[in-house]
């Protein structure tokens, strides 16, 4: 399987809408040609800017997903976000129970079940291992461990706290051998992705990292070529 790194564009402002969420694109798809399509790159930008980056990707076999979803059917529910209205902008899938917008298991299982019927690819991300493997028995396609304290301070999990993706793998793995593992909060740089891999998982959620870098291609690239290593000597 490719190596996977998927782009939490969050909500920085200036870098994640407009001219600068279509850069972040563009070098994603610069870095996904010069590796010939050997490392498989999904891009979650914020909702206003969700339709021009999938018109940027198209063709590129770059992922758009959504950074969130609410559990609520169409209809009158002002500032909610359902799966369907996702769905007609386009997306590949969806981020569910990020850290920063947490939801109930009861929730994330209806919006898991739901995706699966209109087609949406399903991300759950999980504070701990424990975690981790209860939301892998909810059966999404990815599930992304980051430790929350970690998130943003550049301090990365696979450098801080291996044990966490060591523990994750193996107690998702004891309820779900599909779900696709990965593990994010403070990944920085090429070598945390390469540990992140060799210590088990396909790859890794990253966000300020390349969103707030000065050039988010040359950080896109480093992770790309230390993930394809990773893999390769995995």
């Amino acid at each position: 399987m490719k190596p996977v790194i998927v782009v939490n564009y969050k909500a920085y402002h200036p870098q994640s809408f407009g001219e600068n969420a279509l850069r972040i694109a563009r070098d994603a798809i610069r870095v996904v040609r010069e590796l010939n399509g050997r490392v498989e790159f999904i891009l979650a930008p914020p909702y206003t800017e969700i339709r021009r980056i999938i018109e940027e990707v198209r063709g590129t076999g770059i992922k758009v997903y959504a950074q969130h979803a609410d559990p609520v059917e169409p209809g009158a529910v002002t500032g909610f976000m359902p799966l369907e209205g996702l769905l007609e902008a386009g997306v590949n899938g969806v981020i569910l129970n990020h850290s920063e917008h947490r939801l109930k298991l009861s929730d994330i299982n209806m919006l898991i079940k739901k995706s699966e019927k209109l087609g949406l690819e399903t991300l759950v991300c999980a504070d701990e291992p424990e975690t981790g493997a209860a939301a892998a028995a909810l059966n999404p396609d990815f599930v992304a461990v980051e430790p929350p304290e970690l998130i943003g301070t550049g301090i990365s999990v696979s450098r801080a706290k291996p044990e966490v993706i060591v523990r994750s793998v193996e107690l998702i793995r004891r309820v779900n051998n599909d779900v696709v593992i990965l593990t994010g909060a403070g990944i920085t740089d090429g070598q945390d992705v390469y540990a992140a891999i060799r210590y088990g998982t396909s790859g890794v959620l990253v966000a300020s990292a390349i969103v707030k870098a000065k050039d988010p291609y040359s950080v896109m690239k480093d992770m790309a070529v230390y993930a394809i290593k990773a893999v390769e000597e995995s």
